[in-house]
Order: C-alpha cells, then structure tokens, then sequence
C-alpha cells in the first residue's frame, strides 16, 4: 500500500528553526529506510543523496584500506629484509669470536634463513584488520612484497659476486671457500629458490612450503651430520654419508610437517592424515636426489628443489 504523505511540516514560525532542522533530518533518514512512507518526489531526491554519499564513503574507505595495506606489507619485506641481515651478521660475529665454526655457522644460517623467511609469510596480509578477519587466499599483491625480499638478496650476492662491491664478512659467512665468485653459485640459487617458492606458489600451496624445507631444513642437516658424523660413505657416490642421507629425509621430512601444519592452522589450506604419506614420499625423491653423484656438477641447491618439487606435484595432484 502506498502512502503520498504521512509526515508534513507545520507552518514554521521564526523561532522554529530548530524544529525545521529536525524535520528535514526525519525527512531524508525515512527516505533512504522507508521511501514508501515519504512524499515520492522528496523521497527520490533523498534517496539519491543518500545512495551518493554511501557510495562515496566507501571509495574512501577503500582507498584508506589499500594504503594501509600496501604501508603493512612494505614493512614486513623491510622487517624481514633487517631480519634476514641481523641473522647473517649474529653468526659472522660468533665466527670471528670463535664460538662457532666457520661451516657450522654457514649450514645453520643456510637452514634458519629460509625457514624463517617462509614463516614470515602471513606477516603479509591483505587487509587491515589482521588480527579480526581470516588471511584471503585471492591476495595475489602480497606475494610480491615478499618476493621483494630474496629479489633484493639476490642482486646484492650478483653485485658481491662479481666484486663490484666487496663484503668479506658477508663472503667468508655464506661461502666455503671465502671466494667472492662462489656467491653466484649455491648462494645465489638458494634466494632464487626462495624467490620463485614465493611467486609461483605462495602461502597457499603446500607445494612451495615443502620444496624450501627440503632444501633448507633438509640439505642443510645432511651437510652437518654428514660432515660430522659421515665416515660410513654411500656405495654410489663416495662423496655422501649414509648419515647425511639419512638426516636429509629425517629433518626434510620433520620441517615440511611442521612448516604446513603452520599455514594450516593460519587457515591457507586444510591437511589430513594422508599428507604424512606424501611429505614420506617427497622426503624420499628430494633424499635419493641429493645422495646421486649429479649434485658434483649440479648444485643441491637446484637439484633439491627441483625434485621436491616435481615429487609435491605428483603426489598433491597440483
């Protein structure tokens, strides 16, 4: 049922201007709530200011939300970029006191930084009520603030590398040789490893999570123990341990686990019990990769990922 008119002014006298305020304000609300309940032409005109303004409000807010995005997310790559930097310089300078050695300290900053890296993957969230609202997959722009971090590793090593700058600590801490051209080996394919886990699979996919523990958490154990404890050599490669390849599919295995049952719990994808069976099978290939006498020619740097890779692709059907 329409009704022309229910709410009418009363002739306003000069000392009602307070009243013709409120008039006016009940107008304009009961346009936008209840346009039926209003006179049709005042109600239109209302409705469309009301409409204008709405919309107009949440442009701003969108704007406003998009800025703060983009100021969060370019903290945490400078957060973690001084992060990653303060973690190479914290063993350099146990190295120098001789508190650690020169290969452990290179292996145990081999294993933490891509780790830690990985796990400062939900830092980087696409809106700014981080701790209220649950992480969006579909956040494509957050990758490449990430991304930002390995990129800018990676040419400082290319600049270290080919010794236009000079950084002895930084080359006697991540080579192990203290040769500034062995930044552009195993270095250099560890931040492009990291580089292309963050851009092509991000924090959605199992895949990418396991390929960086296997080469970090994996690899890295094995060279410990292997060179520690390795006097038992493998049949096919004199060079590999039966320890180091064992650690390898140990702590591959135990640090893919715990990295995606992480980013579960963050909500980026659901596991179950059958993904044990796969990070086992994955574990596996990336161990029988890294233990073949091809890791001489090619680094395990490259040969790890690929296989994990390859292996996570087949058994996650992705």
């Amino acid at each position: 049922m329409e009704f022309p008119l229910i709410v009418s002014s009363p002739p306003v006298r000069s000392t009602d201007h307070r009243l013709l305020k409120e008039s006016i304000i009940f107008h304009h609300s009961s346009a936008i709530l209840f346009p039926s309940l209003v006179h049709p032409q005042f109600a239109g005109k209302c409705a469309r200011i009301g409409r204008s303004r709405l919309l107009s409000t949440y442009a701003t807010s969108d704007s406003v939300a998009s800025m703060v995005t983009i100021l969060r997310d370019g903290g945490s790559a400078a957060l973690v970029m001084v992060g990653g930097y303060s973690l190479v310089r914290a063993f350099d300078s146990l190295t120098m006191r001789n508190v650690i050695e020169q290969s452990l300290s290179r292996k145990i900053v081999h294993v933490l930084s891509g780790l830690l890296y990985m796990a400062s993957w939900p830092m980087f969230r696409p809106t700014i009520f981080v701790f209220l609202l649950p992480p969006c997959s579909s956040s494509s722009e957050a990758r490449y603030f990430a991304a930002l971090v390995p990129l800018l590793n990676s040419i400082r090593l290319i600049i270290y590398g080919l010794s236009i700058v000079t950084d002895e600590s930084l080359i006697k801490s991540v080579t192990r040789e203290g040769k500034s051209k062995e930044l552009l080996r195993g270095p250099l394919y560890y931040v492009l490893v990291l580089l292309f886990s963050s851009l092509f699979f991000w924090r959605e996919s199992p895949i990418g999570i396991i390929l960086v523990a296997m080469m970090s958490g994996g690899d890295g154990f094995a060279d410990i123990l292997g060179r520690r404890y390795g006097s038992l050599k493998l049949p096919h490669n004199r060079k590999k341990s039966w320890i180091g390849s064992i650690s390898m599919f140990i702590f591959g295995f135990i640090f893919s686990i715990m990295m995606l049952y992480y980013f579960s719990a963050f909500g980026y994808f659901h596991l179950d019990w059958r993904t044990v069976e796969k990070v086992v099978l994955v574990s596996l290939a990336a161990t029988i990769a890294e233990s073949l006498p091809i890791s001489q020619v090619i680094d395990d740097n490259i040969t790890v990922p690929i296989i994990s890779t390859l292996a996570a692709c087949l058994v996650f059907g992705n």
